[in-house]
């Protein structure tokens, strides 16, 4: 009796791994990386990072990865928004757009760089 009951759960046990298996590689791919360039100082830039965490990717490993690849200072931390984004100094998109590619294994069209440019006051 009790593997008949195996047998009847055993297939819709399957079915749900594998329905939820889909989901989670549908995610996977329709999730974005946001690089947003963010103007700090005058001259200084801080690239904000975010969007990692939903590839499988973890953020402190990947800030330490980019410590060591750039030689720069990168943190991973929440912001207010409640996202958590990894931080780094100084204006490396580019290097960072081929890192999340190459090394991430994110598709680069889901990879989107934005700049945050201020407009100089004209006083």
């Amino acid at each position: 009796m009790l593997a008949n009951e195996l047998r009847k759960t055993q297939p819709k046990k399957e079915a749900k791994a594998a329905a939820a298996e889909k989901r989670e590689k549908e995610a996977k791919e329709e999730a974005m990386v946001y690089i947003e360039r963010l103007e700090r100082n005058k001259r200084k830039y801080v690239m904000a990072v975010s969007g990692l965490e939903a590839h499988g990717l973890d953020l402190k490993k990947v800030a330490e990865d980019f410590g060591k690849k750039f030689a720069i200072e990168s943190s991973a931390t929440k912001a207010a928004s409640g996202v958590e984004e990894i931080v780094v100094q100084g204006d490396n998109s580019d290097g960072i757009f081929g890192w999340v590619a190459d090394v991430g294994k994110v598709p680069e069209d889901n990879v989107e760089c934005i700049e945050d440019k201020k407009k100089k006051s004209a006083g």
